[in-house]
């Protein structure tokens, strides 16, 4: 099984920034040593607990910190920027970095309306022009002779993806040759029938072009059912603090997770919460992912994991790495 990692860099309430980013660091190092096909970093803006603004500052570290891991955005949120400068900056990356090189393209604000405002002067407008955003970038990206050179232009152009939670990006990812990472972990939308409609949908842009699926997944794994419940309350907590929008430091601890005060509608959110997880023992794990990607018949998986302890992260990602990467 193809797996690969999707770090949010998320800082837990013993954490500064610069700690958690370096965390992220040593998670790509660790998954490229493990066996990962990439590792993808996202971009947030003004969240408590999430660490990184600029994937593509963390692609320059992490790329010269790894040899043979692919790296990319999950997602560059394409509404804040123009796509010409999207283009320089992933055609530097990949020039410093050959064949190596993902650009994850998103339209969420990853961050509340003020830091929206304060990226964009446009952002709606410029999400009511996703697509023509795509377009020009692919462009760009594709080094289209009629085009303006984004430069440097590298021997071999990063990999473009459309990143979605929904029907409509899956349709538009197929209509432009894109390949497609289908977040579930986000989505109540049903993941099989969505990457089935992307498969029918698509048209290569490029000759000899086949349609590609990630299926991004939430999973917590551990030695025990047990102790990965409890490792994943961490996580949970944090989620629904960001959900009611609490104020919070970060990703609490356990001990923190389980003094949690909750109402009746807070253990409904949790119920929900977790049935975008997957969580378990390595044989559980191995079975539900084998599951799904039968299922959905997804070329790749993507895990994202969210803890506390590092540790307990890093043991997540290298028991599951040790019963599905073959």
């Amino acid at each position: 099984m193809k797996l690969g990692i999707l770090d949010q860099s998320p800082i837990s309430t013993n954490q500064t920034a610069h700690e958690a980013l370096q965390e992220s660091m040593k998670l790509a190092r660790i998954g490229e040593t493990l066996g990962y096909s990439r590792y993808w970093i996202a971009e947030h803006h003004a969240l408590p607990g999430l660490a990184c603004s600029a994937p593509e500052v963390m692609l320059g570290y992490i790329g010269a910190n790894t040899k043979n891991i692919r790296i990319g955005s999950g997602a560059v949120l394409l509404p804040y920027y123009k796509p010409y400068k999207v283009a320089e900056t992933y055609h530097l990356l990949s020039t410093l970095f050959p064949n190596r090189i993902d650009v994850g393209i998103g339209r969420a604000p990853g961050g509340p309306a003020e830091a929206s405002n304060a990226l964009s002067d446009n952002y709606l407008q410029n999400v009511y022009q996703m697509p023509d955003l795509v377009k020009e970038l692919i462009k760009y990206i594709d080094n289209e002779e009629s085009i303006l050179p984004a430069s440097p232009l590298p021997q071999i152009s990063p990999e473009l993806w459309m990143l979605g939670t929904s029907k409509k990006s899956a349709n538009f990812a197929a209509e432009n040759g894109l390949a497609y990472c289908f977040g579930q972990f986000m989505s109540d939308e049903n993941g099989e029938e969505i990457t089935q409609q992307y498969r029918h949908s698509f048209q290569p842009r490029k000759k000899g072009q086949k349609p590609y699926v990630i299926m991004a997944l939430s999973v917590i794994c551990a030695e025990t059912t047990e102790k990965a419940e409890e490792i994943a309350l961490s996580s949970i907590i944090w989620k629904l603090q960001n959900e009611n929008r609490e104020e919070n430091q970060g990703v609490p601890s356990v001990d923190e997770a389980k003094e949690f005060q909750l109402n009746l509608r807070d253990q409904e959110s949790i119920e929900r919460i977790k049935k975008k997880m997957i969580i378990g023992n390595p044989n559980e794990i191995k079975r539900k992912l084998i599951k799904i990607q039968s299922h959905v018949l997804a070329d790749e998986i993507m895990i994202v994991t969210i803890t506390y302890s590092p540790k307990d992260k890093h043991q997540s990602y290298q028991l599951i790495a040790e019963q599905c990467i073959k």
